[in-house]
């Protein structure tokens, strides 16, 4: 991929980047229509039928002006209207054949694309989607796919059939009269130099088109859902988004006013090129009729043939355009569809039939990556940008600069030498003041990311040696922030184990003391919850997300600030549950309420990213250390 120019808005010029339309790309692009062989070759069958019967309307004209009229043969010429009736039909027939097939290789070769981009897309890590707009990837999933197929499903068989029309329709012309032929066929050097020059500058303008069709997109996708609407409204952001919004739109339609108008004019300059041509083979032409060298039935066929050449022709070399232009698209597929993945299964992988639950950690460090590798294209927010990149100084400075307060967590290793072992059944309580790493520490165990240093063993097998189908299925984890699907209560539980009975789905719902609230509803378990469950309380959300985990029942829970927004009644009662089931399960607990750390078999105190206590409650009260100063200042009350 050529390096690409960047102007200080961090926009990324399609202008700037020299198009490349490789051999190895066609071929790629080529593999995604062989499994439609037989439809592209049944369609190919069926364009050579009717382009065939096609042409043989202008010499049952030519019979009937030189014989049948003249001649006043009724018999010919009722065989010759019939005939100029049936080819349509039979040619219409053909076409709806070939329309089916057609259909048939685009809409797979779409589904083919899809399901290939958006498998890849699950495998991504977390990373990826941290630093990528959401609006951006359906751009690529919807407009670039549809766009993609046109390049297999309609401009390589009208290429391949022009090609076929325009080397039959010579070969028919030549045999009529070749000097007029070559006459007709002088200009057609001229239409290739006019389609490869415009070509160029036609695709160069669908990237772009598709770059800014994707921000376009990635702008409505941010603020038009139910949290960034939120968000805008209560900074009274709306002015600076529509603006924003006004602006990307702007360029698109740029952008289409020019692709129309460098359409206009391609068509304009084939126009003008296809009337000279015209008028020289009709001159000429009919010259040789008046001098009796050509008959007047033969100029009017010449004439049917000589249009359908240059359409043909047309087609043809308009073809080679628009299958450029698809490659763009295409390209922009594959840009995803390339990216690296950053969490790997091993072709060996080894797999967990029953885990025990012992975790540990072995000298772990991790940093998150701050570099573009692996990603698309940065996010653009011009009128932000400045201050972010002054925020972002000050962290570094942070970082690096001893007269900061202590409380800062600004660092540049998320975590640094982590070793701890938790037994199976044990309870692991994570403490320590926010941003000391207590949720990237939890984010390592089921592999969402990756340590840069050390070893994570689960049973004692390396994390990275093991399949992820089993270690997702043996870890379960209720995260910060709760997110439900814009579905049923019943569906949301479900997601974590489709084949849960009823029976088990209200187990669960008890445990999280959540059942009674939802039978209480007009629906009950079939009630929707909204947009990300915003029809529910926090505390409502946070009950059905602990219900869920309990629901896949997994030999490792993972726990993060999993009672934060419950009321004192309702988290008595779910801690009740809970401790039920640390009984049987490992448990790692970011804690932040008392009944958490008093229950723990080992308690780590964390803070810039390292264990700098660790021990029971007791123990920890005796050091006298943050622990203690925590105790004091948050659990105690």
């Amino acid at each position: 991929m050529a390096m690409r120019r960047r102007n200080w808005r961090g926009f990324i010029h399609a202008s700037d980047e020299k198009p490349h339309l490789t051999w190895g790309l066609i071929k790629r692009v080529l593999r995604y229509g062989k499994p439609y062989r037989w439809q592209l070759i049944g369609s190919l069958l069926a364009i050579l039928i009717y382009t065939g019967v096609a042409l043989l309307s202008p010499l049952i004209l030519r019979y009937l002006i030189d014989h049948a009229i003249p001649e006043k043969d009724l018999n010919r010429l009722t065989m010759a209207a019939l005939g100029l009736l049936i080819l349509p039909i039979v040619s219409g027939i053909f076409q709806i054949i070939t329309r089916r097939l057609i259909s048939q290789v685009g809409e797979g070769v779409i589904y083919d694309l899809r399901v290939a981009l958006y498998d890849h897309l699950q495998r991504m890590s977390l990373r990826f989607f941290t630093h990528t707009q959401l609006g951006e990837l359906i751009s690529r999933l919807n407009n670039d796919v549809v766009d993609a197929q046109t390049a297999i499903s309609r401009t390589l068989v009208t290429l391949i059939t022009n090609f076929i029309e325009v080397i039959i329709t010579l070969a028919v012309m030549l045999t009529l009269e070749w000097r007029l032929t070559l006459l007709g066929i002088f200009i057609l050097p001229l239409f290739m130099i006019s389609a490869r020059r415009l070509g160029r500058v036609f695709r160069n303008i669908a990237r772009r088109q598709m770059e800014m069709n994707a921000r376009m997109n990635a702008t409505m996708n941010e603020t038009l859902n139910i949290g960034g609407a939120l968000l805008v409204k209560l900074f009274g952001q709306r002015d600076a988004e529509v603006e924003r919004f006004g602006r990307r739109a702007a360029e698109v339609r740029e952008l289409g006013i020019q692709r129309a108008t460098l359409g206009i004019i391609f068509m304009v300059i084939i126009h003008l090129l296809t009337a000279v041509g015209t008028a020289l083979v009709y001159g000429v032409g009919g010259y040789l009729v008046i001098l009796d060298l050509f008959t007047l039935g033969t100029i009017v066929a010449f004439g049917d043939y000589l249009s359908r050449l240059y359409n043909s022709f047309q087609g043809f070399i308009n073809a080679p355009v628009e299958f450029a232009t698809s490659m763009v698209s295409f390209e922009r597929v594959f840009e995803v569809i390339d990216l690296p993945l950053d969490i790997r299964e091993q072709e060996d992988a080894i797999p967990l039939k029953a885990a025990r639950g012992m975790i540990a950690f072995d000298r772990v460090t991790f940093k998150y990556q701050d570099g573009r590798q692996g990603l698309l294209s940065d996010v653009d927010r011009p009128y932000l940008m400045e201050k972010a990149a002054g925020i972002l100084s000050e962290e570094k400075q942070a970082a690096r600069d001893p007269s900061q307060p202590a409380t800062s967590q600004a660092r540049e290793l998320a975590l640094k030498d982590i070793t701890f072992t938790a037994q199976p059944g044990d309870l692991v309580a994570l403490v320590g003041p926010s941003g000391a790493g207590k949720t990237t520490l939890t984010y390592l165990i089921p592999r969402l990311y990756d340590p840069t240093e050390g070893t994570i063993r689960l049973d004692g097998h390396d994390l990275r040696d093991l399949r992820l189908d089993d270690l997702s299925q043996a870890i379960g984890m209720v995260t910060q922030e709760t997110y439900l699907f814009h579905d049923t209560i019943r569906a949301n539980l479900l997601y974590a184990n489709p084949h849960a009975s009823d029976a088990d789905l209200v187990n669960a719902a008890k445990a999280a003391n959540i059942h009674q609230f939802i039978i209480d509803l007009p629906d009950g378990y079939n009630t929707i919850v909204g947009e990300r469950g915003y029809r529910l309380s926090g505390g409502e959300k946070q009950r059905l997300a602990l219900a869920r985990v309990l629901l896949k029942d997994p030999r490792i829970m993972i726990l993060d600030e999993a009672t934060s927004h419950l009321d004192s009644e309702s988290e008595a009662l779910i801690q009740d549950a809970l401790e039920r089931t640390y009984t049987n399960r490992t448990s790692i607990v970011i804690a932040h309420r008392l009944s958490t750390i008093l229950s723990a078999d080992l308690i780590l105190v964390m803070d810039k990213g390292e264990v700098i206590e660790r021990g029971c409650h007791r123990e920890l009260l005796a050091l006298g250390g943050l622990y203690a100063h925590l105790y004091e200042t948050q659990f105690k009350q």
